[in-house]
């Protein structure tokens, strides 16, 4: 199939949704179809190999915000808007987008949802001209409902359906400010009329978005994220390589053993998402002192690492300050903004893995890389969570947004070794069975070639 994923960047920082839609780009170009993927607003940041590279970015960030806020703009002459979307200027404006939040961008994300009635009218323009240089795709893919606005012109000039992923649009929704909350949920609501199929990530945030939506269950399908596993080592594998290795079989005939194979001497905390109060950083520093003052659990050390951007520095430098009063902090180590190298190092290193996120979390992609590394979770009894432990056995629920529970759950693990193992290594082999992103990829492609007539419907959500 001739397939076109339109994915919005993330600026400076890495983003689950980007990560996800890269990885899928690249699983169906592996599987034998052609995926073009065009990047909106700002660049892609990703840990792994840009599938965007090489095409243009459309709804330029600083043409998007000019048009919203300064009318003459819209009719600004093409070169100063080329200019605007330069890649210097875009970089530059992609740090300045780290700082934004959804209450800074109510009247914005309403004119984007109203489409080509909106003030990004002439972007949604210069993009459907761009594409129809393009070979037409046989099905046109939006990465979240935030781009909604854009299908219906899409639908009618391209002549082809469209396919949304649902990516945990509510919390940002729902934090924009009063005065455009509910036109934005109406808004969107409307304009999910002119999708063919919603796809969500996990049932729970199917059902959610389809309450809120007032979609019928045969609009929305679910769809399990999945990562790129290249670089983690299967079980089965891993213990070949091992016995291969001691063997001095291994390259240049060194005896040296896969970091997987073995597991850290001291116990060691893990948390690895965007460094902010919303994925519960807080709740996992106190869960850690609360250890620490049990003393059940020897030399516990505390590893954060994931995406650090401007808006979080304040919030990450409170914690040190918290974790410095109780003297605490030599035990902890921050790593901001890893590559995907670092990344799995990072994961390797780690007992036991928690991100205790306050919202509901639609998936949650740092729940399947932990378990991919044969790392235990401890994740609250809430959003997809309970999903995402029950399709896998990688770990324990607990109480939401409690400390206490959070700590008595993380140290249930600790204390027992052999639990903690079992659970990691299941948690390892749903992944690698279930969970991948080429998994992803051949459920999404079943999913295009019912839309595009060419395959017998599945089972609705």
């Amino acid at each position: 199939m001739q397939l076109l994923q339109l994915t919005p960047g993330a600026g400076a920082m890495y983003c689950g949704g980007c990560l996800r839609d890269n990885a899928l780009v690249a699983a169906l170009r592996q599987l034998g179809h052609e995926a073009l993927m065009v990047p909106l607003y700002l660049p892609l940041t990703l840990d792994e190999e840009d599938q965007s590279a090489g095409t243009p970015i459309f709804f330029s960030g600083i043409n998007v915000y000019l048009a919203q806020k300064a009318p003459l703009f819209r009719g600004a002459p093409g070169w100063l808007r080329d200019l605007f979307a330069s890649p210097r200027l875009l970089k530059w404006a992609a740090g300045k987008a780290a700082k934004t939040r959804a209450s800074d961008l109510g009247e914005l994300t309403l004119s984007m949802l109203r489409g080509e009635a909106g003030n990004q009218a002439r972007e949604l323009d210069e993009l459907i001209a761009w594409l129809k240089t393009q070979p037409k795709p046989d099905v046109l893919c939006l990465s979240n409902a935030l781009l909604v606005g854009m299908a219906r012109r899409l639908k009618s000039e391209m002549g082809v359906p469209v396919v949304c992923a649902l990516q945990g649009e509510d919390f940002f929704l729902d934090g924009l400010p009063e005065s455009h909350r509910a036109a934005c949920w109406q808004t969107l609501a409307e304009r999910a009329a002119d999708v063919d199929l919603f796809v969500a990530p996990s049932r729970y945030f199917g059902h959610l978005m389809r309450e809120r939506l007032g979609l019928s269950a045969d609009r929305v399908r679910v769809v399990h994220n999945g990562i790129k596993l290249d670089g983690y080592v299967e079980e089965g594998r891993r213990q070949n390589a091992e016995g291969r290795m001691r063997k001095g079989e291994g390259q240049g005939g060194s005896a040296r053993i896969s970091p997987l194979a073995s597991r850290p001497s001291v116990p060691v905390l893990g948390f690895f998402a965007r460094m902010c109060q919303e994925k519960g950083l807080d709740t996992l520093v106190e869960a850690y002192l609360l250890l620490r003052q049990r003393r059940r659990v020897a030399d516990l050390r505390l590893h954060v690492g994931g995406s650090c951007g401007p808006a979080d520095r304040a919030f990450v430098d409170k914690l040190r300050e918290r974790l410095r009063a109780e003297g605490a902090l030599g035990q902890v180590e921050f790593h901001p903004n890893l590559d995907r190298a670092d990344k799995l190092e990072f994961l390797r290193s780690l007992s036991v893995f928690s991100v205790p996120a306050r919202y509901g979390e639609a998936f949650g992609l740092y729940v399947i890389e932990a378990m991919a590394a044969g790392v235990p979770v401890v994740q609250p009894r809430a959003a997809a969570f309970p999903e995402l432990i029950e399709a896998t056995g990688g770990g324990l629920l607990c109480a939401e947004e409690d400390p206490q529970a959070l700590a008595e759950a993380i140290e249930e693990l600790l204390l027992d070794p052999a639990r903690a193992r079992a659970l990691g290594e299941a948690g390892r082999r749903a992944v690698f069975e279930r969970f991948s992103a080429e998994a992803m990829a051949r459920a999404m492609a079943q999913v295009y070639a019912e839309v595009a007539g060419t395959t017998k419907a599945s089972t609705p959500l």
